[in-house]
C-alpha cells in the first residue's frame, strides 16, 4: 500500500496555487516537489503502478511541468533522476515568468527499501569516501546535465537534489561550474561528510574543535601539496573558480547529515574576524581524508566543500532523524527559516 506521504493532494504543497517565481519559497518548494516526483517516479515502478494508477504525475503536472526524460541506473535500472520541461498554459500570467526555469533536472535520494536499496546504499557508501564521481550512476547524471546546457544553455536549467540526489546535483553543477557554466541549484539536506560538531551544545568546546580542525588540515595541506607547487607553477584554483557558483542549500540542524554546513560557513566567518582567514582558506577546501589519500597517489572529490552558497536554516522543531531529513519540510507553509548568504574571495 502506499504511504500518505506519496499523495500529492494529502501531503503536497496544494495549497501553492500561484507560483511567484521571485518568491523563494515558492521556488523552494517547486523544486523539492519536483526531486518528490523522482522518489514517486521510482516507486510506482517497483510497485508497477502505471496510467491511472501512477501517483507520481500530479507532483509536477499541479506545478505545469511534463515529464521530459528519466534518467536510468545502469546498474539496478532504477529512475534516479528525471528531466521536467516548464509547459504553462497560454492563460498562465507571464509577468514574472524570466525568473522561471524552463527546464528543471532532479535527482532523488536514498530509498531505504524495495528495489534499489543495495544500489543506493553502496551510492552513499561512495559519497562518504568522496568517491561518488568514479560510479556510473554520477557519469549518466553529468552527462546528461551536459548534455541539456549544450542544448538549452545553462541558464534556462535548474538542478535539484535531495540527500544522495544533492550529492548528484552538485557534483554535476560543480563539473559546469569549473568550465565557467554557472546553473541554479536547489540541495536539499546535502550530506556533508565530516564529524557532526555541529551537534555539540557548548559552543566554546564546539568553536575550538573547529579551530584544532582547521590547523590540522591547513598542516596537512601544506605538508602534502608543498612539494608538488614547488614542482610546478600553479595557473589554475578550482576552489576560486567555484566561487561564483552560489548554490541554495536546505539543512537542518537536527539532521546530522547535512547540519554541519551550518557550522562550515560561520566557523570560516570567525576565522577571518581572529585574524586566522588564511589558516582557514586552506582548510576551507581541502578534507583530511582526500589529502590522506592525495598523499598515496589515490584521487578524490570533497563534494561538500563548496566556497560559496546561499543557506537556509530550517530551525522549526523535528520530532525525529526522519522528519529533519525528509524532503516533506521544504515545503511546509509555517517555518522558522534563517537565510544567510556566504561568498568566498
Amino acid at each position: 500500500m502506499p504511504s500518505e506521504k506519496e499523495y500529492f493532494h494529502l501531503s503536497g504543497p496544494s495549497h501553492l496555487t500561484y507560483v511567484d517565481w521571485n518568491n523563494m519559497y515558492h521556488g523552494k518548494s517547486v523544486a523539492a516537489s519536483l526531486v518528490q516526483g523522482v522518489y514517486i517516479l521510482e516507486k510506482d515502478r517497483q510497485g508497477q503502478r502505471y496510467g491511472v494508477n501512477a501517483l507520481a504525475p500530479p507532483w509536477w503536472l499541479f506545478f505545469n511541468f511534463q515529464l521530459l526524460h528519466t534518467l536510468v541506473d545502469d546498474v539496478d535500472s532504477s529512475i534516479f533522476g528525471a528531466i521536467y520541461e516548464f509547459k504553462p498554459p497560454p492563460c498562465y500570467c507571464s509577468y514574472n515568468l524570466h525568473r522561471n526555469p524552463r527546464f528543471v533536472i532532479a535527482f532523488r535520494g536514498t530509498i531505504t527499501k524495495g528495489d534499489t536499496v543495495s544500489r543506493d546504499i553502496k551510492l552513499d557508501m561512495h559519497c562518504v569516501i568522496n568517491g561518488l564521481h568514479r560510479t556510473s550512476r554520477a557519469q549518466i547524471a553529468i552527462q546528461a546535465v551536459r548534455n541539456m546546457v549544450t542544448s538549452v544553455g545553462g541558464s534556462n536549467i535548474w538542478l535539484a537534489g535531495h540527500s544522495l540526489g544533492s550529492s548528484m546535483a552538485m557534483l554535476a553543477a560543480k563539473t559546469m561550474a569549473k568550465c565557467g557554466i554557472y546553473i541554479e541549484s536547489f540541495l536539499f539536506n546535502p550530506p556533508y561528510i565530516s564529524a557532526p560538531i555541529e551537534k555539540i551544545k557548548a559552543q566554546k568546546v564546539k568553536h575550538g574543535l573547529r579551530v584544532a580542525g582547521s590547523m590540522i588540515t591547513a598542516g596537512l595541506t601544506i605538508a602534502v601539496k608543498g612539494k608538488q607547487q614547488q614542482r610546478s607553477f600553479p595557473t589554475f584554483d578550482p576552489f576560486a573558480a567555484l566561487s561564483a557558483w552560489i548554490p541554495c542549500l536546505f539543512v537542518n540542524p537536527s539532521d546530522p547529515i547535512c547540519s554541519e554546513y551550518k557550522g562550515y560557513f560561520e566557523h570560516r566567518n570567525k576565522m577571518e574576524e581572529i585574524g586566522a582567514g588564511n589558516i582557514e582558506r586552506l582548510a576551507t577546501q581541502n578534507s583530511i581524508g582526500c589529502l590522506v589519500m592525495g598523499a598515496f597517489g589515490k584521487e578524490s572529490e570533497p563534494l561538500h566543500l563548496i566556497p560559496s552558497a546561499s543557506l537556509t536554516v530550517n530551525l522549526s522543531p523535528s520530532k525525529d532523524f526522519k522528519e529533519a531529513h525528509g524532503i516533506h519540510q521544504w515545503w511546509k507553509p509555517e517555518m522558522h527559516l534563517e537565510s544567510n548568504l556566504y561568498k568566498y574571495y
